[in-house]
């Protein structure tokens, strides 16, 4: 099997020169703040930034600040390459800003606001959408996102849904957002992993069960095993709450950090449990990876079949050396940085990395079934009306 590059130097994100217009952070084009405030008279319009960012903390938000302060960003919609859309959808449908139908009709309203998403089709245009719901949460995305790029960390479909909104040939899978405790330096840490041979469990599963069949697995070869395999009840309130703090206690305790399937295939657990330096076991078949193009998973995780959960699992896991596992666990400090988003641009980051990912997405022309081009490079619509007199509200391609 070809070895694939592990190594990340200082050289491993080419230098961009596209620039990225953000027409929802300044007044210049489309007049946006964020998709869902500042068309709506809602209680959630009074939400400041800095409250959702306390609140979610997602990389939703943490994208939008990143490409805001980026030197990659132009104030000038002429010269974009690129246009990203924010919205924070995911913190509206969970506050209860808006339900279904209103965000729904948001961003029909939105997008028929912009020029440059119908002069290509919204091939230009970037979306995040952050959860295991992915675009699901805008109902009618296949009509209106379905050549747009959409950032996600979910490449499969939730168990609620018969169809994923992720296509591979244009969308861009991206890292889950670890906690700020875990990636910041090591003299603030949260906590510090352990040595091998002070850990007490041989693996451990840290989540809900979720009536999930893998799930309940795992709890149930808990209790068989529960030498082996830790498996804590985890509750999210009352005084047996578990802190931040105890549970990555909990999580560096092991060798190896089971992660399998839950509402959707990706798993938050596989990219904390590079910070406390355990093995990361993938229990999801249809799980996508971010950045496969440059990172080799083979070296750094393990994928285990789902429907292979019971004593083999164990028995295959006690059956690695330690030596073999300290290699795994060294090759993913080299790696792990790409799965932090940290506040400013380095070489090797989660923002860098989707960077680098964006500017492969970049077209020299962009056209759609509405836009009509004559003689003389004139962009027109279908009535022959030029690019710069379009007004709103148009008609979506």
């Amino acid at each position: 099997m070809p070895q694939r590059t592990m190594g990340l130097s200082g050289h491993f994100l080419p230098a961009c020169s596209e620039n990225l217009y953000l027409g929802a952070s300044n007044s210049y084009c489309y007049k946006l703040k964020s998709v869902f405030m500042s068309l709506l008279d809602s209680d959630w319009y009074h939400y400041p930034t800095k409250m959702i960012f306390r609140l979610f903390s997602h990389f939703e938000v943490k994208i939008h600040r990143l490409l805001s302060q980026s030197r990659l960003r132009t104030r000038r919609k002429e010269e974009a390459d690129l246009f990203f859309v924010p919205s924070y959808v995911k913190c509206v449908r969970m506050m209860g800003g808006l339900n279904d139908k209103e965000i729904n009709q948001t961003y029909v309203k939105v997008l028929s606001q912009m020029p440059y998403f119908r002069l290509s089709g919204g091939r230009n245009h970037i979306f995040v959408f952050p959860s295991g719901a992915g675009a699901h949460l805008f109902k009618s995305w296949a009509t209106y996102l379905n050549r747009s790029i959409i950032l996600t960390p979910e490449g499969d479909r939730t168990d609620k849904r018969d169809t994923s909104a992720f296509n591979t040939w244009k969308d861009i899978i991206i890292p889950g957002n670890v906690d700020d405790g875990m990636t910041s330096s090591h003299s603030s840490r949260l906590v510090e992993p352990l040595p091998l041979s002070k850990r007490k469990y041989l693996a451990n599963f840290l989540g809900r069960a979720q009536g999930k069949s893998g799930r309940l697995q795992l709890i149930k070869l808990a209790k068989q095993f529960p030498e082996k395999l830790e498996s804590p009840e985890l509750k999210f309130s009352g005084p047996d709450k578990l802190g931040r703090v105890q549970y990555f206690q909990h999580l560096r305790n092991a060798k190896f950090c089971l992660a399998p399937r839950g509402e959707s295939s990706w798993t938050l657990r596989f990219y904390e449990s590079f910070f406390v330096e355990c093995v990361p076991v993938i229990i999801s078949d249809q799980i996508e990876m971010p950045f496969q193009n440059v990172i080799d998973y083979t070296q750094i995780s393990i994928k285990w079949p789902s429907t292979r959960i019971g004593p083999e699992l164990l028995e295959y896991l006690e059956s690695i050396p330690d030596r073999d596992v300290e290699e795994m666990i060294s090759r993913g400090r080299k790696v792990r940085c790409l799965w932090v988003y940290s506040p400013t641009l380095e070489a090797c980051s989660a923002f860098g990395a989707i960077l680098w990912e964006l500017q492969k997405k970049v077209r020299q022309f962009h056209q759609s079934t509405e836009t009509f081009w004559l003689h003389n490079r004139t962009i027109v619509n279908r009535d022959l009306v030029e690019f710069n007199k379009w007004k709103p509200p148009m008609i979506l391609p």
